[in-house]
């Protein structure tokens, strides 16, 4: 699957603004051949990207964009696989080390690792970099073998759920069961909304079994819901924002997540989607909560999800 790039997160210039929420990771195809294809698991602590055609600049572009997607929402590992890249000279070494670096350099530090062929020029630039050489693997499988354990400082409470109303409270008791456990009272009211309506959202819309994971890493409290319908979640304008203010039920739902959360996005899965949003304690806000009037999102509502 391929990802269009919001315009603000689109480049690799450092003054480029960052994308606004929702964070959407979709499917479309470059004019080019070019493609970033992303997968994440349940918890989307672990993406998955694949990158296809030529390399250019364009495609460099393309790439950073679909990083800032993902690094908004609750990566902790990102894999990317270069086995499908064209780079006979390894002109992108520069660029793969840069984006690793950067990555490790956040605030909340986000491990980036490469997949590619041992026999390739790229391959054989980065392995003899002098210095920050990044983690590099030979097969996908070996990558995610080496990443599989769970970064530290991180807690994670994970269940799975049936499309049923009485998984909405099953969902919302997990939520306060981890913020109990982690001493985070202050999270439980928001925390609880925000899960209950993503939960209602999958059970009433995709009609499929649930993964919910309440996670958290450093002060982050991270809500993720994953189903097994590829369809993405629709949110209309509200009234007297440029809409018509005709929102179903769901559309309200996710206005309640938009104005509650820090952050929260889509991500696609294998033969479904993920969809999270992220909390911070109220003491360590460091900007104004987003309000309904800032919403002006209207997807096409679909995202078609194979596997390179």
């Amino acid at each position: 699957m391929t990802v269009p790039i919001h315009p603000a997160a689109a480049g690799p210039s450092r003054r480029a603004h960052p994308a606004q929420p929702p964070y959407l990771v979709t499917t479309a195809t470059g004019r080019r051949g070019i493609a970033v294809g992303v997968t994440a698991d349940a918890s989307t602590s672990v993406v998955e990207m694949t990158v296809h055609g030529q390399w250019s600049p364009d495609l460099g572009s393309q790439v950073t964009g679909v990083l800032h997607l993902c690094l908004a929402g609750p990566v902790a590992t990102i894999i990317i696989d270069l086995h499908h890249l064209a780079d006979q000279h390894g002109l992108s070494r520069q660029f793969w080390m840069t984006t690793v670096r950067a990555a490790r350099l956040r605030p909340v530090p986000v491990q980036i690792v490469l997949c590619l062929p041992a026999e390739t020029m790229l391959s054989y630039r980065l392995r003899h970099h002098d210095v920050h050489r990044p983690p590099i693997f030979t097969t996908l499988p070996d990558a995610r073998r080496a990443t599989s354990v769970r970064p530290p400082h991180s807690h994670r409470l994970q269940v799975r759920l049936r499309p049923e109303p009485i998984s909405v409270p099953a969902a919302r008791g997990l939520v306060v069961r981890a913020c109990d456990a982690w001493r985070l009272p202050l999270m439980r009211r928001d925390a609880g909304l925000i899960m209950s309506e993503l939960t209602t959202n999958a059970v009433q819309h995709a009609g499929t079994d649930l993964v919910v994971t309440v996670s958290r890493r450093d002060q982050l409290l991270h809500l993720a819901v994953r189903d097994a319908d590829t369809r993405y979640p629709h949110l209309d304008h509200p009234a007297g924002q440029g809409g018509t203010g005709a929102l179903s039920e769901r559309g309200r739902g996710l206005l309640l997540v938009h104005a509650t959360a820090d952050a929260w996005g889509v991500l696609p899965a294998r033969g479904g989607k993920v969809v999270w949003a992220t909390l911070s304690p109220p003491a360590g806000l460091s900007s104004p909560r987003r309000g309904s009037g800032e919403v002006s999102w209207s997807p096409s509502g679909s995202a078609r999800c194979h596997q390179a």
